[in-house]
């Protein structure tokens, strides 16, 4: 006789991967505890209406969408332009980070032209008043409504017919006909799985606010960041003004822009140039070197800060802050093979400052050049900045952007740029008034920027 399928699945609430069984620890992301037993779902049948039809791309003659504007000018570039009819957003950042806050006030700006809808799950209607009190934003029109179950938000969306809507947030969210507690797996993937529908069916923009683990990850399962159009990550330092936007999906748009706002007591503001913010303490100090990081469409100067000293350890320590570890130490070989440095009982410290991050191959050779001058004691040449990946070798190569690049170092009022030989020879001409030194390798490099 054959044996019954088991009417159950057990399922890891943190990753969301499947077990036959109940276990301790799940095998998938090694969690302890959290795998619980669910209804398993029924299997699809063929359904006895007309099956549809597809259509040829070539028959298609739909006009692209007009974007929806926020208003929150680094939110709308980070988007792409704004908010795309019919899509879903995701927006995640840890508590406190600011999320309720960008949202309202991205719908107190759509308000004014369009309806909007605001679902709160987390707070009561008097708190978000007073939020939208607080904020120097008109918050009149936004529409509110303090629901956590997902049938009656559903049914508001559809009486009320919003242009945006967004939901705070997708973890507060009930579906009955889903099994588990809520913030549970299966109860997220109901709620976001119907929400997405509705987009599509509708033409409404959902966004969604959702929160991160202790390790920085979407809380929910991954599949969550597959069913969304757009997933917009939220971050910040509790002791600096500044927030970054950061864009790591987007179906409308590209992955590489970067938003940087600042949190007043009246709200969240845009900074048109993060440049001046990044480099506020900049100058002619040792070990320190300025970087061109590309963000997206701009270039942003950010500071490579680096501290070299005598260690007290073995091995010694390599510490890396907005930088990448495993080019750090790429570099830090090269500068001992190729450039004569004694760094293997030297404690190796680099980080940019203000919060930013340079995790481009580029900032290799400001990465050198920072350990240098560190190393040496003595600053880098006056009003310098540098930008060059390092192979291994020694070698400086050529790297993509060298024009964005030496027009922020121009628009800044720095004077020399040490960049690949190749960039110099590009077609574009170099900004009035920088001095460019083209250099083949580090020797060149430390000869023109850090000399002894």
């Amino acid at each position: 006789m054959a044996r019954a399928r088991p009417q159950s699945v057990h399922v890891c609430q943190e990753c969301g991967s499947t077990h036959p069984r109940w276990v301790g620890r799940c095998t998938s992301c090694g969690a302890w505890g959290s795998v619980t037993e669910e209804a398993r779902v029924a299997t699809l049948t063929r359904s006895p209406v007309a099956a549809a039809r597809p259509v040829r791309l070539g028959d298609l003659s739909l006009a692209p969408a007009e974007r929806i504007v926020t208003g929150v000018d680094e939110l709308d570039r980070v988007l792409g332009g704004g908010l795309v009819p019919g899509s879903l957003v995701l927006i995640a950042g840890e508590p406190g980070i600011g999320k309720s806050t960008l949202v309202l006030q991205a719908l107190a700006g759509i308000s004014s032209s369009r309806k909007v809808l605001l679902v709160t799950g987390e707070e009561s209607l008097a708190q978000v008043h007073a939020r939208g009190a607080r904020i120097a934003a008109d918050t009149d029109a936004v529409a509110i409504l303090a629901e956590s179950q997902l049938e009656q938000v559903v049914d508001a969306i559809v009486e009320h017919e919003p242009a945006v809507c967004v939901v705070d947030s997708i973890q507060t969210l009930v579906c009955d006909t889903a099994e588990g507690t809520i913030g549970s797996v299966s109860q997220i993937r109901q709620a976001t799985g119907a929400l997405m529908r509705l987009a599509k069916e509708r033409e409404v923009v959902i966004v969604l606010v959702g929160h991160v683990t202790k390790d920085g990850g979407l809380a929910g399962p991954r599949m969550l960041e597959h069913m969304v159009d757009c997933v917009v990550t939220f971050e910040g330092e509790e002791m600096r003004a500044h927030r970054v936007l950061r864009a790591t999906k987007n179906r409308f748009g590209s992955i590489n822009e970067t938003g940087v706002l600042e949190m007043f007591p009246d709200g969240l503001v845009s900074v048109a140039d993060p440049t001046g913010m990044f480099l506020a303490e900049v100058g002619e100090r040792v070990g320190s070197c300025v970087f061109p990081v590309v963000q997206g469409s701009r270039a942003v100067l950010v500071e490579v800060q680096a501290l070299v000293g005598q260690t007290e350890v073995v091995p010694p320590r390599r510490v890396a802050v907005g930088v990448d570890r495993t080019r750090l130490a790429q570099v830090i070989a090269v500068l001992s093979r190729h450039a004569g440095f004694r760094l293997g009982d030297q404690d190796v410290f680099v980080s940019v400052a203000g919060g930013a991050r340079a995790v481009d191959p580029a900032a290799d050779l400001a990465m050198a050049l920072a350990i240098a001058s560190a190393h040496r004691g003595t600053p880098l040449a006056p009003g310098s900045a540098a930008f060059g990946e390092i192979g291994l070798t020694g070698g400086v190569r050529p790297t993509g952007h060298w024009g964005r690049r030496l027009g922020a170092i121009g628009a800044h009022g720095l004077t020399m740029a040490v960049v690949p030989q190749m960039a110099g020879g590009h077609a574009e001409p170099p900004p009035t008034g920088v001095e460019i030194s083209t250099v083949g390798d580090i020797t060149q490099a430390l000869a023109v920027a850090c000399p002894r």
